[in-house]
């Protein structure tokens, strides 16, 4: 029996996915696709136990991109869903980027609602260099994270981007110094889960599915669609209270 693809790993409320394919740089091909999808069916209905999800890579770096021995006409379809499930995944979500984060490993961290990243990270986008168009959100993604112009440079040039120069585009949220990505990591992701995730999870339903309305329309849609009190609020709001602060800040 092959080793799994995507290990899955559990701890006080956060799911962590991690791609294992080391030797092949965690390059995707179908079979990690399908078991990626499996995680993140699963993940859709754990809202109660999983408050945010971590993606991350084993051996040395994050993912090379696609195998480009699994590219067929049968797979153009499957793939961009998988991919745009993660982005509609009800928890916030965390690309932990070290070493590589090349052409569909991006798209997978494009992905994320947060990219964090080790010092030496490296970022690219080289389908030009195989003839290929970014079908897993690169075209879409990118420029509307990082700007079109910065995007256009960054897709037709292929050039190799350093962490710290992700971090300058807004690529990258959270940069992390050497020896420090763990620490780092772990810090921000528990910060999200201190939070109420009933907050966490409903801000970014209702920003996703307001994006690209005029602002008098997504205030109007969350208006329509207001989510309500956490369930955990009185006990938030007693806790709040018996430390004495008395002003919600």
């Amino acid at each position: 029996m092959s080793e799994a693809r995507v290990l899955r790993q559990d701890r006080d409320g956060l799911a962590t996915l991690t791609l294992n394919r080391p030797d092949k740089l965690n390059a995707l091909d179908n079979e990690s696709f399908h078991e990626f999808d499996a995680h993140l069916a699963d993940l859709e209905r754990q809202t109660e136990t999983i408050g945010c999800v971590v993606l991350r890579g084993s051996g040395r770096g994050f993912c090379s991109g696609a195998d480009l021995t699994s590219i067929s006409p049968g797979t153009l379809q499957f793939k961009p869903r998988i991919i745009d499930r993660l982005a509609a995944l009800p928890q916030p979500t965390i690309a932990a980027v070290h070493g590589v984060c090349y052409t569909g490993g991006l798209e997978l961290a494009l992905a994320c609602d947060f990219i964090v990243a080790d010092a030496g990270a490296r970022f690219a986008d080289t389908h030009g260099k195989w003839g290929l168009v970014g079908a897993w959100g690169m075209v879409q993604r990118l420029p509307r994270r990082i700007g079109a112009q910065a995007a256009k440079a960054m897709m037709m040039t292929g050039q190799v981007h350093s962490a710290a120069e992700a971090h300058a585009i807004g690529l990258v949220d959270l940069l992390a110094g050497e020896g420090e990505f763990e620490t780092r990591l772990a810090g921000f992701a528990g910060q999200i889960l201190a939070n109420s995730w009933h907050t966490n999870g409903h801000t970014k339903r209702l920003m996703r599915l307001a994006d690209g309305m005029s602002l008098e329309q997504a205030l109007q849609y969350q208006r329509d669609n207001e989510p309500g009190r956490a369930p955990d609020y009185e006990d938030r709001i007693a806790a709040f209270s018996r430390r004495g602060q008395g002003v919600a800040k």
